[in-house]
């Protein structure tokens, strides 16, 4: 099943909605004559939109629609890189900054019962450092650790018909050792909430409040049990869902649930066959979570993208847990730091509610900040990490994954050695902590660890000889790159404070080949040669 026939936001979703996605009339700088065809959602530079190629900074997109009958109206977008400006029947609706969020119009006074046009324009400057854009490269080609950038739209657009009165307010914070849900609703709304289509709690119109739920079922990667719930509000009806499971990083070590937890995480950088970071469908958004759990992890660390929700949502229904990661700036000045901390929050705001996001990473390696001195780079990533806390209490926040942390609830390091290296590094806190791994301090001047689990979050990169591109550690057939995986995955387990990795890395990614699949996601060495490996229990 397609991606574009399922609602685009699961985690709040209503009956009625109609996508935009399809071909929309296309045009290129800054008078635009609409000459061309592009299918939304994929950015021009993919081959499935239709062009394959970057055209420039500034695009122009335009569709008509026949508006569905609604009191309100509202038009969405799940993502546009970088700046949109949208209109509907010549009316300005909407101004957006931002890659990676979304943003939506109430475009009710616009719109007419038939024959609107909506049209987008969009600009993203290759030139603009300052701009959050992750692991897109700032250049025409790809190279190194960069790939293809991308432009304009590239996630779902899509109508959503409202009653006048409808749900305007929804959070849900479930609480699993008291086996509730709090809960913050418009006055008059009455929740429902189901396990397995069984009724296990409901409110009957109070705006704040508790649930106590009849049963208490954790959300586990094992046995990922999620909660139903209905909200109706007058003529509204929204269904959403949660899961009940806590997570925190104490005494050098990740818990679960209440009970300590190893994790094995794969890098995945959600770079996708002809859409790059745009799956084609629906089914390989879910496959690339299937795949990783065939390979033995458990979870993802997203890396340096904002996924699509419904990744996501696959992660929840399928028990698969995601480190949360902001897509970096590359040049750091006062208005890289605010575009930074804007989006995070938008961020952080949308993907909270998730079960399966067990950790918020702020900054990568310093990207962007390695030309600053040490205290101003700290005070960049420490504000970050503060930030995310009073958005969401409820989760670990990494401050700096893989080097260079300032406060930060994990300690993460990247460590590309080789096998022989990691076993002899990893036994003890003082060698693991030294500095050696990748010629960077684990922690700024003035911060240091202080009993936070460590967690070797990059590593392994194993690529075959002649496979062309480029690994971080070179094999020479299958059997060695079982072999070295084995090597690797053990020096990490064997004992010593190492409490949960994440191996680089799950796909090949344009001239990067050192995925354990290829870029069209066919393993290069049998899944289940790989699984009993990444599942090596931790000694003690």
């Amino acid at each position: 099943m397609g991606s574009r026939t399922l609602h685009p936001r699961p985690s709040l979703r209503r009956e009625a909605w109609a996508s935009l996605d399809g071909e929309w009339e296309f045009g290129v700088g800054e008078r635009p004559a609409f000459d061309r065809r592009i299918e939304v959602p994929f950015c021009p530079e993919s081959e499935l939109s239709g062009i394959g190629e970057r055209v420039g900074d500034v695009l122009w997109y335009r569709r008509r629609f026949d508006a569905p009958p609604a009191e309100r109206l509202l038009l969405h977008f799940g993502a546009v890189d970088y700046w949109a400006t949208v209109w509907v029947n010549d009316l300005e609706v909407a101004r957006h900054e931002g890659g990676h969020s979304p943003f939506t119009a109430d475009i009710t006074r616009a719109v007419r019962a038939r024959d609107n046009v909506v049209v987008v324009r969009s600009e993203d400057s290759l030139a603009d450092r300052t701009i959050p854009r992750g692991k897109q490269y700032w250049k025409e080609e790809p190279e190194g650790i960069f790939y293809t950038a991308t432009t304009g739209i590239w996630q779902s657009v899509w109508l959503e018909p409202l009653p006048g009165r409808h749900v305007t307010q929804l959070a849900l914070t479930p609480d699993l050792p008291h086996g509730f849900v709090d809960f913050h609703v418009d006055a008059g709304a009455v929740i429902v909430v189901r396990l397995e289509g069984d009724v296990v709690g409901r409110s009957t119109g109070e705006p704040l409040g508790r649930i106590a739920l009849e049963r208490v079922e954790p959300w586990h990667p094992g046995s990922p049990r999620l909660y139903d719930v209905e909200v109706t509000y007058r003529g509204d009806r929204v269904e959403t869902y949660f899961g009940l499971r806590s997570v925190e990083a104490r005494d050098g070590r990740f818990w679960l649930n209440g009970e300590p937890f190893v994790q094995r995480l794969v890098l995945d950088q959600g770079y996708f066959p002809g859409g790059l970071l745009t799956a084609a469908t629906d089914d390989d958004l879910r496959r690339d979570i299937e795949l990783a759990k065939a390979l033995g992890f458990d979870g993802a660390r997203k890396h340096q993208k904002a996924e699509d929700p419904r990744w996501l949502y696959w992660a929840d229904r399928l028990g698969f847990l995601v480190w949360a990661e902001m897509p970096s700036f590359h040049e750091h000045t006062p208005m890289a730091e605010h575009r930074l901390v804007t989006e995070w929050s938008r961020l952080v705001h949308r993907d909270r509610h998730h079960p399966c996001v067990v950790a918020w990473v702020v900054a990568n390696e310093s990207f962007g900040l390695d030309g600053n001195p040490p205290e101003r780079r700290s005070r960049v990533t420490e504000q970050m990490y503060r930030l995310t806390h009073a958005m969401d209490s409820s989760r670990p926040v990494v401050s700096n994954d893989g080097w260079e942390h300032s406060r930060s609830d994990l300690c993460t390091i990247h460590d590309y050695s080789p096998p022989a290296d990691l076993a002899r590094r990893y036994r003890t806190l003082e060698s693991a902590l030294d500095g050696s791994a990748a010629g960077h301090p684990i922690y700024d001047p003035g911060h240091g660890h202080h009993g936070e689990p460590v967690i070797v979050s990059e590593f392994g990169g194993l690529r075959q000889a002649g496979s062309g591109g480029w690994g971080w550690l070179e094999v020479a057939d299958e059997a060695e790159l079982v072999s070295s995986y084995r090597d690797l995955v053990q020096a990490l387990m064997d004992p010593g404070p190492v409490e949960g990795f994440c191996y680089t890395q799950l796909t090949d990614v344009e001239q990067e080949q050192n995925g354990l699949l290829t870029a069209d996601r066919r393993p290069k060495v049998a899944p289940e040669l790989l699984r009993p490996i990444t599942e090596t229990p931790k000694n003690r």
